[in-house]
């Protein structure tokens, strides 16, 4: 019950304008459940929105996961695009969960940035590794290069339309662009 409830939070959430529009009420309409049920699962709004948080990070980490066992096992700048470009469809394709992400982030300190942050984080790390030991020319330290993308790639779409069905082709041209000068 507790996954059909965050999956519900989450429709609602690219439904609604925000985080602050989902409530206790809507989300256990969208279940077809009473309200007093979610409370079984969640203690209360503020739980369930941390809750619908780490289940996002989750997917958007699944997705990236996927995205490198499709690519080319030996071609690790694939492996590496696939990330990013998986990275950037779920913000473009997601508005609403993308920015629950961002929110949790920004309450953050930037030293102290939230763990499932830190997992895509390392994600993205590993895979510029896999690069340098496969010879490439690998400009920054790896989780330097992993910051750089998270936050050049926010940028990206954040300048994209918000709505669009997949990464723009001008987005995908922008992320191989800094690809080239992290790699070049």
């Amino acid at each position: 019950m507790r996954t059909e409830i965050l999956d519900a939070a989450g429709r609602l959430l690219s439904e609604l304008d925000g985080e602050d529009a989902l409530t206790i009420r809507g989300v256990a309409r969208a279940v077809g459940i009473a309200p007093a049920s979610i409370y079984q699962h969640f203690a209360d709004r503020t739980e369930l929105v941390h809750g619908l948080l780490e289940h996002e990070f989750e997917r958007l980490q699944v997705l990236l996961e996927k995205a490198d066992a499709q690519a080319d096992p030996e071609d690790m700048i694939g492996r590496v695009r696939a990330q990013v470009f998986a990275y950037g469809d779920f913000a473009t394709t997601h508005p609403g969960h993308y920015r629950l992400l961002l929110s949790a982030i920004s309450r953050h300190a930037p030293e102290n940035p939230p763990e499932p942050l830190m997992k895509i984080l390392s994600m993205f790390a590993t895979a510029f590794d896999r690069c340098r030991q496969a010879g490439y020319r690998v400009r920054l330290p790896a989780d330097r290069c992993a910051v750089m993308v998270v936050v050049s790639t926010h940028g990206l779409v954040a300048l994209a339309q918000p709505r669009a069905a997949t990464v723009p082709d001008r987005l995908r041209q922008n992320i191989e662009d800094l690809l080239t000068l992290i790699l070049g």
